[in-house]
C-alpha cells in the first residue's frame, strides 16, 4: 500500500481536533514560551552592575579621587569609603562587600610624575569565593584604569606622550555586540530551549497519552500507515511550535531592540528542520515510553538539559574538556544555537552554517526514520 496524502491530512485533522480539545496543551503552547522570555529576557542579567566595593584611599588626593570618580561613573561599582583601620578590619570580617579596592599613598605624586617605571598602585582584593564576579571585577576595573589614564593623559602632556605608542600598539572594539549586552546573548538563543523541550513535551506527552487511553491501537489497526501517521501527528505540533518562534522572535526585534542581520529565509529554514527533528524525537519517546510519566522524565532529560548543558547556552563549549566538546556535537541545540546567535547578530552568509545545518539535517533525518521504523514494528509484529 502506497503513501496517502489523504490518510496523513486525516491523521492531522484528528491531531488538530485533539489540541483544541486539550487545555493543557494550548495553556502550554502559548505560556511557556512567555514563561522562558520573561525569566531569561527581563530577569537573568549577565552583566555584574553596582557591585558594592570598599574603597580605602591612603594618598587622599585630587588625582585619586578622580580615579575614584571614573571608577564610579562606570557604572559597575558602587564605592564606599572606609577610614582607618578599625573600619577595614570589620569590612573584612563582615565580607558583605565582594572587594576591596586599596589606593596606594603616592598615586598622586607618580601619576602627575608620568614615569612608566614608578607608576601609581592600587590594589584590588577580590572575593574569590565567586571566581566567575571575581574574574569579571577585574576586567571591569581594567577598563577602568584604562578610562583613568586616558583622562591623566589630557592633564599631563609628559604622560600623554608616554601612552601615545600604547595606545597606536592596541586598540580594541567588539564586534556585532559592541555593549557586550547579554540579553542580545541570551534572547536569540532562546528559540533553542523552545523548540528543544517544548516540541519534544508536547507529541511525547500527548501521543503517550493515546498509548495509555488506548486510542494509539485502534488508529495502528487502520489501514493508516507508519509514515502517514508520522506526518500526520507531525504537522499540528510543527504548526504550533513554530508559531511560538515567531513569537520570541518578535519579542528579540520589538521589545529587546535586538537587531536582526542575517538571513531570515536561511533562519527560518534552520527552525524548520530543527523543530522536525524534536518532534520526531518526542514520537519515538513516545513509543518507547507509552507512559506520560515516563515520557515526561524522558522529555526533561533529552531536549531541557541538552539545551542547557551542551549547547552552549551558559557553559562555553571551548572551555569544556575535549571529550564533552566532541560529545557536545551529537546534539542538535548546540548546532542550532551557533546558527539563531550569528544570523541574529551578524551577516554572515549561510554559506559558513553550512556545517550546523547539515548536523540539524542529519538529526532530524534520523528521528523520522526511527519513528516510523519504532511505528511500524507495532503495526507489523
Amino acid at each position: 500500500m502506497n503513501f496517502s496524502w489523504r490518510r496523513a491530512r486525516s491523521v492531522a485533522l484528528k491531531e488538530y481536533k485533539h489540541i483544541l480539545r486539550d487545555p493543557f496543551t494550548l495553556l502550554v503552547t502559548l505560556v511557556l514560551p512567555l514563561v522562558f522570555v520573561g525569566i531569561f529576557g527581563f530577569v537573568i542579567d549577565l552583566d555584574y552592575k553596582h557591585m558594592r566595593v570598599y574603597v580605602r584611599d591612603n594618598d587622599q588626593t585630587s588625582v585619586s579621587r578622580r580615579f575614584l570618580q571614573e571608577a564610579a561613573s562606570s557604572g559597575y561599582f558602587d564605592l564606599k569609603p572606609i577610614h582607618g583601620q578599625f573600619q577595614l578590619d570589620q569590612a573584612l570580617e563582615r565580607n558583605d562587600s565582594p572587594a576591596l579596592l586599596v589606593i596606594r599613598r603616592g598615586f598622586g605624586r607618580h601619576i602627575r610624575a608620568g614615569n612608566p617605571e614608578q607608576p601609581g598602585e592600587i590594589q584590588l582584593l577580590a572575593d574569590g569565593t565567586d571566581n566567575v564576579q571575581a574574574s569579571i571585577m577585574g576586567s571591569y576595573m581594567q577598563g577602568v584604569i584604562q578610562k583613568a589614564n586616558a583622562v591623566f593623559a589630557k592633564d599631563n602632556p609628559d604622560l600623554a606622550d608616554a601612552s601615545a605608542s600604547a595606545g597606536e600598539r592596541i586598540r580594541s572594539r567588539f564586534l556585532f555586540n559592541p555593549e557586550l549586552n547579554s540579553r542580545w546573548f541570551i534572547v536569540p538563543a532562546l528559540s533553542t530551549i523552545i523548540i528543544g523541550f517544548l516540541a519534544i513535551v508536547l507529541t511525547a506527552l500527548t501521543v503517550a497519552k493515546e498509548w495509555e487511553n488506548g486510542s494509539m491501537e485502534l488508529l495502528l489497526s487502520t489501514p493508516v500507515r507508519p509514515a502517514e501517521i508520522v506526518l500526520g501527528k507531525l504537522v499540528p505540533y510543527f504548526l504550533l511550535t513554530f508559531f511560538d518562534v515567531l513569537v520570541v522572535f518578535l519579542l528579540a526585534i520589538y521589545v529587546f531592540r535586538i537587531p536582526f542581520l542575517g538571513s531570515f529565509l536561511f533562519y527560518v529554514a534552520a527552525c524548520w528542520v530543527y523543530i522536525t527533528g524534536a518532534l520526531a524525537l518526542g514520537l519515538v519517546i513516545s513509543v518507547v515510553t507509552r507512559q506520560q510519566q515516563a515520557a515526561i522524565q524522558f522529555a526533561f532529560a533529552v531536549g531541557l538539559l541538552p539545551s542547557f548543558i551542551f549547547s552552549g547556552f551558559i557553559f562555553p563549549i571551548e572551555n569544556m574538556p575535549a571529550f564533552f566538546q566532541y560529545f557536545t556535537a551529537l546534539f542538535p541545540q548546540r548546532w542550532f544555537l551557533l546558527i539563531s546567535r550569528t544570523v541574529f547578530l551578524s551577516d554572515a552568509a549561510p554559506a559558513t552554517l553550512a556545517t550546523a545545518l547539515g548536523a540539524i539535517v542529519a538529526f532530524a533525518g534520523a528521528m523520522i526514520l526511527l519513528a516510523v521504523h519504532k511505528f511500524k514494528t507495532d503495526v507489523e509484529p
